[in-house]
């Protein structure tokens, strides 16, 4: 590991590095920032481009840690060793894989989608909160959802909370930004029965036929759904509120979805 150091809190890559914690920045580069060595492998064996690397060799001490030193020594050009007091400084949620990196991942349009033959796509619209979207993609990943949907998104694909909440699953789950209209015009067009969350549905989440080519659509537990939904080809599924709370955490409801998906497919 014969990297050059950084020691100094003034370096300006460290800088540059804290500054992509925000939105405008990200936006303006193109860039994000990866925390934790299992988010970090999943990135790589995606093959999503990593910029630079900051590593703290005496916290590199988990196997999956030192797994992903070993694959940014292979496709990273750009590493950099830091102390332990500026990792500290730089890693994000008290992370102690004691790795850091840049990544430029690329933004997916719909037309880059390609369906297999039974499908399950999930669509998220208007959902503010990253860790919110972070764990819709991990259950989304467990569930073998074929890809998501983000329309008219709160946030951006690839804020650092919705990396960590995903546990890297962002990068492994087909995912894409669009606008409503285009989500909803892009199912129709390729003929998936679409299945709409929504409180007081005529129908509840188990009995529509969800083993054919489908995609289920959730809302923000705020506004729910907007009236782009509200069309005929959109059937409309209740999961039963049976206490005091009228509505679920987006990531609860669309776990609960999605394996009424597994099961009736047999999985």
């Amino acid at each position: 590991m014969n990297w050059p150091q950084i020691t100094s809190r003034q370096n300006q890559r460290l800088k540059d590095v804290a500054h992509l914690r925000e939105r405008r920045q990200r936006k303006a580069h193109g860039r994000t920032v990866i925390d934790g060595a299992r988010e970090l492998l999943r990135a790589l064996e995606a093959g999503v481009p990593i910029i630079e690397a900051f590593v703290c060799p005496e916290r590199v001490r988990k196997d999956e840690a030192r797994r992903a030193v070993e694959l940014l020594g292979q496709l990273c050009k750009s590493i950099w060793s830091i102390t332990p007091e500026l990792y500290d400084q730089l890693a994000y949620g008290g992370r102690d894989d004691g790795v850091v990196a840049v990544a430029e991942p690329k933004g997916r349009s719909l037309a880059e989608f390609s369906l297999p033959p039974q499908p399950l796509v999930a669509v998220l619209e208007g959902v503010e909160k990253p860790g919110n979207v972070g764990a819709v993609l991990r259950s989304a990943d467990a569930a073998g959802v074929t890809g998501l949907i983000v329309a008219d998104s709160g946030t951006d694909l690839y804020n650092p909370n919705t990396i960590r909440a995903s546990l890297g699953t962002v990068f492994s789950v087909p995912t894409f930004a669009a606008s409503s209209a285009q989500a909803l015009e892009w199912l129709v067009a390729h003929g998936l029965a679409i299945f709409a969350a929504r409180l007081g549905a005529a129908k509840r989440y188990t009995e529509v036929d969800l083993t054919r080519p489908a995609a289920i659509v959730l809302g923000s537990e705020a506004e729910g759904l907007s009236q782009a939904w509200n069309r005929d080809e959109v059937v409309g599924v209740e999961i039963p509120m049976l206490g005091s709370a009228d509505s679920l955490n987006v990531s609860v409801a669309a776990a609960v979805l999605f394996y009424e998906a597994v099961r009736q497919r047999g999985g």
